[in-house]
């Protein structure tokens, strides 16, 4: 008998359209031979099952069950792929522990500590790793432009602490800059990050890991035609990926026992991507960690995946069966 698997997505974020497409990207990942698929759509105000004739039904929350033509679902397994709230900081993920129902990213701990920017780069430098020099302001408090150039200087990334897609995210060049970004980043989050800018060679690498399996996915180098790797970057193509980046052997290696590494130390589960800079003399710095990294047809996971010489529905297959096994 097929497992029923939802992939959960929406959310209530600004990347609500991001994680839509995502979820379209997964729902042709998996294997419909093996698993009977279905898209919930959720937001604050409305939890709902796309069906397969394309009509909705509404999802019961005491129980993560929906209707579909008579027939009551509950599903075996949830395919996590909101970008932001509830989905990428660990509150979705307590309410599927709650229920007992197996979930594909990590834990309610390691989401919240990863969805906040700021504590996860405070977090991972006592093990070592490499981050920009950076400060946390709360929208109450504020913060003067004075402070920023004397505490983090010129230039700069003023970015939401909670946020993802590169909503909200400034490259700030002048001090005349600095209020009208705080202003734009404090409308995605209400504790802004603001982090030295560092100039080199931007990567993304991919990992997961399984009883059966460990995987760490060939390095994309990210070159933007923008000022940084921004929204239209993202989404709107001005931007050349190169998968496997353009490093030496012995530098890929470097970041990818690193990208397992960080995997490790957190405790990661399900894929996760470790974007990084690599700047003079080969130093390996890391930016951040999406728990759930973007799966459209053309995202650097499936890229990478393509790169690696897999296919992409047996490394679903892999990620689901984990959690009967």
């Amino acid at each position: 008998m097929k497992r029923t698997i939802a992939i959960v997505a929406g959310g209530d974020s600004s990347e609500h359209g991001v994680s839509m497409k995502s979820a379209e990207g997964i729902y042709s990942f998996i294997d419909q031979d093996k698993y009977t698929l279905y898209i919930v759509e959720l937001t604050k105000a409305r939890w709902e099952a796309i069906l397969s004739d394309g009509s909705r039904a509404q999802v019961d929350k005491n129980d993560f069950s929906f209707m579909d033509h008579g027939q009551k679902i509950i599903p075996d397994f949830a395919y996590i792929t909101i970008h932001g709230t509830p989905g990428e900081n660990g509150i979705l993920q307590g309410y599927f522990e709650l229920l007992g129902i197996p979930y594909s990213t990590c834990d309610v701990l390691v989401s919240a500590l990863t969805f906040s920017k700021f504590t996860l780069n405070q977090y991972l430098k006592g093990f070592g790793v490499r981050v920009a020099e950076s400060m946390l302001v709360n929208k109450r408090h504020g913060i003067s432009d004075e402070d920023v150039i004397a505490k983090i200087g010129l230039p700069c990334f003023i970015k939401p602490n909670a946020s993802g897609s590169s909503f909200g995210v400034t490259k700030v060049k002048t001090k005349e800059q600095i209020l009208p970004a705080l202003e734009a980043a404090f409308k995605e989050s209400d504790d802004v990050m603001i982090e030295a800018f560092m100039d080199g060679i931007e990567l993304a690498n991919g990992c997961y890991k399984t009883k059966k399996n460990e995987v760490v996915f060939p390095i994309t180098e990210v070159v933007s035609q923008n000022e940084f790797f921004d929204y239209n970057a993202k989404y709107k193509g001005e931007v050349t990926e190169i998968t496997p980046a353009r490093l030496s052997p012995e530098l890929t290696s470097r970041v990818q026992q690193l990208t397992s590494a960080i995997y490790d130390i957190l405790g990661c589960k399900g894929i996760v991507r470790v974007d990084y800079i690599i700047t003079e003399g080969e130093k390996i710095n890391m930016l951040e960690i999406n728990t759930t990294p973007g799966m459209t047809a053309t995202s650097f996971i499936p890229q990478q995946v393509r790169a690696a010489g897999l296919d992409i529905k047996d490394v679903m297959t892999d990620i689901i069966e984990d959690h009967f096994n």
